[in-house]
């Protein structure tokens, strides 16, 4: 019955000639009191353009039988809150502080949460993220619950890696100054390159070695019994890092260094899921990730070193060239041994026809 009464004021409002009134601006519940229209009023009193919300009535009577809207102004409040006054906060006031939704809402209410939003919004650090990162780096590389003596072992191993890696850039350095003037800085190109050519085989083989030790701990670990006794699945880990560490000495320079590099990163994921399994000390994964990123890093220069210098320089005959060459010194033997047997018979043959014609 209420909606009823309500929609059918609406249609005789909206034929009258205070509709305009009522199509005013509906994103506020408060509005300027209309012009006092005699043959628009309602219990003796002005009719004001309210929007649709507002022009509801209440669904129960009061004590004199009339329905009484619900939404009447507060008369003494709207006077109260006139003579109040606005107090600036230009420290609210932003880009976005002035710009509402068509329906946004107003009042105390909104306000508070605006300020709780400027709150929020100024207590954002833009630089948390990338603070946390760093922080994040620091804690992986300081190695805190690394026994000490393993830490200073450790770091010291990979001191022959940086060593050779950086004496290829030096000696690669070397060269490429002398192809430009015609002499290096402190040794001449032949020089350089013999220098390059002993380190090669030092730093594969050093690979080779560091290798096959990463794969003897978890031997060690099986017979100290670390975790339990896993038996096959442990000892695989020392077999199959050997197994493909020393086949990279029959490899070129080049190709062997990244052979090492893919099984460095190999043993480092097997590390880390054998101490994920708890075969290992808790501290083990960081301690090998913080080795395997500075030994990756190393082979990378060293590759990039020899790359700026690969048309410049010839190559040390590898294990299999000398096994090539040895096949084909063979075979020349071989063909050598035959033509002098052949010489041999025929020698003979005629100092036997001599013989019988005598």
């Amino acid at each position: 019955m209420a909606s009823l009464a309500s929609r059918g004021l609406l249609r005789s409002l909206a034929k009258s000639s205070t509709a305009p009134l009522l199509r005013r601006s509906q994103l506020c519940t408060l509005t300027r009191p209309a012009r006092q229209t005699p043959s628009l009023t309602l219990a003796s009193k002005p009719l004001l353009p309210k929007t649709l919300a507002l022009a509801r009535w209440q669904s129960s009577t009061t004590g004199g039988g009339e329905r009484k809207n619900v939404n009447q102004i507060d008369e003494k409040r709207e006077s109260s809150l006139a003579q109040q006054k606005i107090e600036p906060h230009p420290e609210l006031v932003s880009t976005e502080s002035s710009a509402r939704p068509i329906m946004a809402e107003t009042g105390d209410g909104a306000d508070a949460r605006g300020k709780a939003a400027v709150k929020e919004e100024e207590d954002t650090d833009m630089m948390a993220g990338i603070r946390g990162d760093l922080q994040t780096i620091r804690d992986t590389f300081s190695l805190e619950d690394v026994p000490r003596q393993a830490y200073y072992v450790g770091m010291a191993g990979v001191l022959p890696y940086l060593a050779t890696s950086l004496s290829t850039v030096y000696c690669a350095y070397e060269i490429n100054t002398a192809h430009e003037s015609g002499s290096g800085l402190f040794m001449n190109e032949k020089t350089a390159e013999l220098a390059l050519h002993v380190i090669e085989p030092i730093q594969v083989g050093y690979g080779a070695v560091i290798i096959s030790f990463l794969g003897a701990i978890h031997w060690g670990l099986e017979w100290a019994g670390y975790g339990g006794m896993h038996g096959y699945p442990r000892y695989a880990i020392g077999i199959i890092s050997t197994a493909a560490a020393w086949p990279t000495l029959l490899l070129p320079a080049e190709y062997a260094l990244i052979s090492q590099f893919l099984i460095f990163n190999f043993l480092y994921y097997a590390d880390a899921r054998a101490c994920k399994r708890g075969w290992t000390p808790p501290w083990y994964t960081v301690y090998r990730f913080v080795l395997t990123f500075i030994v990756g890093s190393a082979i990378v220069v060293s590759l990039i070193g020899r790359g700026q210098i690969a048309d410049k320089i010839g190559s040390l005959p590898n294990p299999a060239d000398r096994i090539r060459a040895l096949r084909a010194s063979q075979g020349k033997s071989l063909e050598e041994e035959e033509e002098a047997r052949r010489r041999f018979l025929a020698t003979k043959d005629e100092e036997e026809d001599e013989e019988e014609e005598e």
